[in-house]
């Protein structure tokens, strides 16, 4: 239930990140401002994913999950009245810069929390569902903002619906979201028991209470740590690149779709949007090929003890940098000329969605695995980059596929892909060696490693003394 209350926040903030995307090009003729005014609806939102994974992934290791969660659910859902009710460009784009800041907290905090609840043989699947809701919102978005922004109640509803949605989150979390950070969890206990029994329990603390809560203390493990962890983390940082060069592409096709099917094909605005359930087939597709990819589970639990190597968790991100470059391929070069059907590159979005929840799922679960009670600080900093680099695609995307052509900009974004492809295979041969150097992964694999080896060697030496 928790995670599926999860997944429930995830959709709702990545689906206002996309839902006034279809509107941009209205919103700014409504304010009497150029067309490029209309992208900066989407950028200033994920401006506000940049910054906020610094608060709230390293807070909620600090305060716990639910405070956060609570907390800044509220102010994202407040903040939709500037953006619903706006007289002005700038009262809207302040405030949904303002959004997008609160509304970072689920995107960060979530992976975290189901590092909490599940075990390593079922975090996998849980970290798919919420890896899918991390892109399903995205996909809904277009959908439902191009048909309300074409339809008799306007641009404005978007942002009604959105608050609608938000709202309801809130209140459901509010009753049903419960603390899940051990340490949190250990220092209610400690203090009830300090209460019940002052004298007999008065030297009874939890660790997090004896935890530096000084000014520089909390600083440095809210804002500190998770820059710190990309600079000197090489696993962090490399996997931060191709998530960012994934997230990136999926927010350039708020803007190259339109190009493809509005501007060479003549759809509508609405109808341009319905190209993105090929997105979401394709999301679905990843996620649930990822099932079998860790049916071997069960198996590595009981011969590592509990704490099988982070690098199992790769073989998704090995076949999503394929299918990545075979989808950007594919949309390019059939999208690029009117005479092709219209259906041969909206199924090139398949690849492309299918590339993009697998990459995202076998990623962070390889992140959660490889830096434990480090996890929220980690995904804190990736959020940080790959969010800024969503909102910059937006901003020249249309651009792009204008001035280079549909089929060279698909190419040029495929190539990168291509290049970043080896990274997984390339974590998969070395990420023990380059574990066993961090300061921030506990690596128990390792530990577990030389065991096994020893029993091995133990077992071969008194098999060769029977023969």
């Amino acid at each position: 239930m928790i995670t599926a209350l999860s997944l429930v926040m995830t959709i709702n903030v990545t689906f206002a990140s996309s839902a006034p995307s279809s509107a941009g090009p209205t919103i700014a003729e409504h304010f009497h401002e150029r067309t490029e005014y209309g992208y900066l609806v989407t950028s200033v939102f994920l401006c506000g994913y940049v910054i906020g994974p610094s608060f709230w992934g390293p807070a909620s290791e600090v305060f716990g999950r639910r405070p956060l969660f609570l907390v800044t659910l509220a102010c994202y859902t407040i903040f939709h009245l500037g953006q619903a009710l706006a007289k002005d460009m700038n009262t809207l784009l302040a405030t949904r810069f303002l959004s997008g800041f609160f509304a970072v907290s689920p995107l960060t905090n979530c992976g975290g929390l189901i590092f909490d609840i599940w075990d390593p043989i079922t975090r996998g699947i849980a970290t798919s569902l919420f890896v899918a809701g991390v892109f399903v919102g995205p996909v809904l978005g277009p959908i439902v903002g191009g048909f309300l922004t074409t339809s008799y109640l306007g641009w404005r509803w978007v942002f009604w619906i959105m608050m609608i949605f938000a709202g309801s989150c809130t209140v459901v979390a509010s009753i049903f979201v419960p603390e899940t950070y051990a340490p949190v969890l250990l220092q209610k206990k400690a203090q009830r028991l300090r209460k019940a029994d002052p004298i007999g329990n008065a030297n009874l603390y939890a660790e997090h209470e004896k935890a530096d809560w000084s000014i520089k203390g909390v600083l440095h493990r809210t804002l500190y740590r998770p820059i710190h962890m990309l600079a000197i983390e090489p696993i962090l940082l490399l996997v931060t690149i191709y998530l960012s060069l994934v997230y990136g592409v999926l927010y350039a096709l708020f803007e190259a779709l339109p190009v493809i099917f509005v501007g060479t094909r003549g759809f509508t605005i609405g109808e341009s949007g319905l190209v993105f359930i090929g997105v979401g087939i394709g999301t679905t597709i990843g996620a649930a090929t990822f099932l079998p990819l860790t049916r071997h589970y069960p198996e590595l639990m009981k011969k590592w003890h509990g704490f099988p190597p982070p690098e199992q968790r790769l073989f998704g991100a090995m076949l999503g940098g394929i299918t990545l470059v075979i989808g950007c391929f594919w949309l390019g070069w059939t999208g690029n000329y009117p005479s092709v059907p219209w259906i041969v590159p909206a199924l090139g979005t398949i690849p492309i969605g299918a590339s993009v929840s697998m990459v995202f799922i076998s990623f962070l679960t390889y992140l959660v695995d490889t830096y434990l009670m480090y996890t929220a600080s980690a995904f804190a900093a990736s959020t940080m980059v790959r969010s800024a680099v969503g909102a910059a695609f937006p901003l020249f995307t249309t651009q792009m596929f204008e001035n280079l052509g549909i089929n060279w900009a698909c190419t040029l974004i495929g190539l990168l892909g291509l290049l970043l492809a080896p990274s997984p295979f390339l974590f998969y041969r070395y990420g023990a060696y380059i574990r066993s150097k961090s300061k921030f992964s506990p690596s128990p694999d390792l530990l577990i490693a030389e065991k096994i080896k020893a029993e091995e060697a133990a077992i071969a030496s008194i098999s060769k003394e029977e023969v």
